[in-house]
């Protein structure tokens, strides 16, 4: 497995042999510093151009794996290049995103036809979750034969249950302290506004809620804005001493935060798969989520946590109180979840069907490119067949 990512940073080496089989290559394509995903498009073409002058001296690929529209663009080309077949994930997919954000939404407007032409074009297309699959057809027309299931997943070596005093005691939090936990990024669409909002509804009264996320350790209103305009909501509805914002914490520290928690809670307007449930299940926490997208598929209702609405802080507050009142079952699905993770969700089980994707199209002949890949220069001659060697591009 060859990895290829943009070089971010000048001091990156070409090439890391992460392992036995397995390479990371530094693509230079663009300043070697930090940019936003939102105008990396115009650095495809000589991302695309890398690639391919790699591909003309390396061993042949038996599959392309592009992860976002980005990256699909470039796989296309590629495909169109060398006759390899195209196994695209979007992770996220722009007609929704559209849907939810509207005007927010600060990706190029030719995203949606890159995408449209990767789901018509891609040998197979990875739906992360029921929800993905259902708006791949429904937005895109996409064929329900070349779509295939993996979801995202988690390292079950790193997130275990632990004691819940233990992990306090690292953290510094009170044990009697009912703690309502909340990770990921900080923007409007994660709905962290709707966890603030709940705190000031009456049965969460006395309950403490703690948000991880942001630019850095300590919450910076100029690097991360909306850590500024939720502290001010906190402070409209009068939960400034109950909510505590964390900034972003070390990875290793994620699983002590996850284990001191009463309960984790993640009610984003949309989200296409979402990690953090996965994260908090493995590591025994009930989970209390927003009845959307791939929460809805990695909370079971009533089982491993509960769902409720987005955008409604008094049904999310009456959720977080009946598993106040009710500990016993909030353990019980606490244990649940960890079941359910351990079963279906480790990064192994993921790579495995990957894996059988990646056989079944590689062993099948590739679908044909027959249009232009837009913005990435003229078309090329395809290159010869040639024998692959049991390798997948990434």
């Amino acid at each position: 497995v060859d990895v290829f990512t943009r070089r971010d940073d000048a001091l990156l080496p070409a090439v890391v042999h992460v392992a036995p089989g397995l390479r990371v290559v530094h693509v230079t394509a663009g300043p070697l510093a930090f940019v936003p995903k939102e105008a990396m498009l115009d650095l495809m073409p000589q991302f695309a151009r890398f690639c391919e002058a790699w591909m003309q001296t390396a061993p042949p690929y038996d599959v392309l794996h592009a992860n976002f529209f980005m990256s699909g663009l470039v796989g296309l080309r590629l495909k169109e290049r060398f006759g390899v077949p195209l196994v695209t994930t979007f992770h996220a997919l722009g007609l929704v995103r559209m849907e939810h954000q509207k005007g927010a939404d600060t990706f190029p407007p030719v995203r949606i036809e890159i995408e449209r032409r990767l789901v018509a074009e891609s040998d197979r297309v990875i739906a992360e979750c029921p929800q993905d699959r259902l708006d791949l057809e429904r937005l895109y027309g996409a064929d329900p034969d070349r779509i295939a299931m993996a979801p995202c997943g988690f390292d079950a070596a790193e997130f275990t249950p632990q004691s819940k005093q233990a992990a306090r005691r690292r953290l510094g939090v009170p044990d009697d302290e009912f703690l309502v936990l909340q990770v990921g990024r900080m923007v409007p669409r994660k709905g962290v506004e709707t966890v603030v909002r709940a705190m000031a509804c009456e049965p969460c009264e006395g309950m403490r809620l703690h948000v991880i996320g942001g630019e850095c350790e300590v919450p910076d209103p100029v690097r991360t804005p909306e850590i500024h305009r939720l502290q001010g909501v906190a402070r409209d509805c009068g939960v400034t001493d109950r909510v505590r914002f964390e900034g972003c914490r070390p990875r290793d520290q994620l699983r002590h935060w996850y284990a001191a928690a009463d309960v984790f809670v993640t009610v984003p307007w949309y989200e296409p798969f979402g990690i953090t449930p996965l994260e908090a299940m493995a590591c025994a926490r009930p989970v209390v989520g927003s009845a959307v997208g791939g929460v809805q598929y990695t909370v079971q209702h009533g089982v491993t946590g509960l769902l409720v609405p987005s955008k409604d802080p008094e049904a999310l507050a009456n959720a977080l109180a009946a598993l106040r009142a009710d500990p016993d079952r909030a353990e019980a699905m606490g244990r649940a979840g960890l079941e359910r993770a351990r079963r279906d969700f480790t990064w192994d089980g993921v790579a495995s069907r990957l894996a059988s994707v990646f056989a079944e199209v590689a062993a099948a002949p590739a679908l044909a490119v027959p249009f232009h890949v837009t913005g990435l220069g003229a078309p090329l001659p395809a290159a010869p067949l040639r024998p692959r060697r049991p390798a997948i591009f990434l």
